[in-house]
């Protein structure tokens, strides 16, 4: 798994919110091995660290040979989001394609005043 890497906010007298969209993610289906494409959004706002974008990229794509199911992947990438940056929010997306007639849309939450807030 690749490492996300981080640089200094030099904007912490106000509060401001980056979105990131990752259209091209994609990973492997854990019963199938068939491949899972979908598209992982990123919402933030930063602390005292922003992520960076390349290693953001490398990290995305390094799901593309792993099985796993769409809910677990999108708590994994906010869960290292979080590690990485330590944001005071973070939202993360995961919206994955029509596969069998179902789509699934997965959102997992993180508020560092609530540790983990409830949606």
């Amino acid at each position: 798994m690749s490492i996300l890497e981080t640089f200094p906010n030099k904007v912490k007298k106000r509060d401001y919110k980056i979105d990131i969209v990752c259209p091209e993610f994609t990973s492997l289906c854990p019963a199938t091995g068939q491949p899972d494409f979908g598209e992982i959004r990123i919402s933030y706002v930063p602390d005292k660290l922003c992520v960076e974008l390349k290693s953001l990229k490398l990290y995305i794509y390094s799901f593309r040979d792993v099985g796993e199911f769409h809910e677990h992947v999108t708590n994994k990438i906010l869960d290292d989001f979080v590690k990485a940056c330590k944001p005071k929010s973070a939202i993360v997306t995961g919206d994955f394609n029509v596969r069998g007639g179902i789509k699934t849309v997965v959102k997992a939450e993180y508020d560092k005043k609530f540790k983990n807030k409830k949606l």
